[in-house]
């Protein structure tokens, strides 16, 4: 990965934080019985993405960068899935971050195939 310095490079970082910024706005207007409870587990799955990309970029190994990069898969199935029932509850309307989660994901996956020395899929 030519041209890589650290994650702040990678372009799934800076998806991955503006995600994090507009989960944080997104969240603010939520029910304040709601700040210990889903606001807490929806915030901390949004960080916790680009986070495990950072520390995966430091590790030595590409094995333990991979692992890393899954973990943060992990955490955007858990922030997608806390979004859905914030919707089903009322709590959010459309807001637009499917689109991003989307995009995250499939970044993600490209640079774990890169990683792994696989071929990437081709545009879908």
């Amino acid at each position: 990965m030519s041209g890589i310095k650290t994650h702040k490079d990678l372009d799934v970082w800076k998806e991955a934080m503006t995600l994090a910024k507009e989960i944080y706005r997104l969240t603010a207007n939520f029910p304040k019985e709601e700040t210990y409870g889903l606001v807490s587990q929806i915030r901390r799955a949004a960080v916790s993405i680009p986070s495990n990309i950072a520390e995966g970029a430091a590790r030595n190994s590409s094995k333990e960068f991979i692992q890393s990069l899954y973990v943060s898969l992990g955490s955007l199935a858990e922030l997608e899935t806390q979004l859905l029932l914030s919707r089903e509850l009322g709590f959010l309307k459309n807001d637009g971050t499917n689109g991003s989660i989307e995009r995250i994901r499939k970044m993600l996956l490209g640079l774990i195939k890169r990683l792994k020395g696989k071929p990437v899929m081709g545009k879908g």
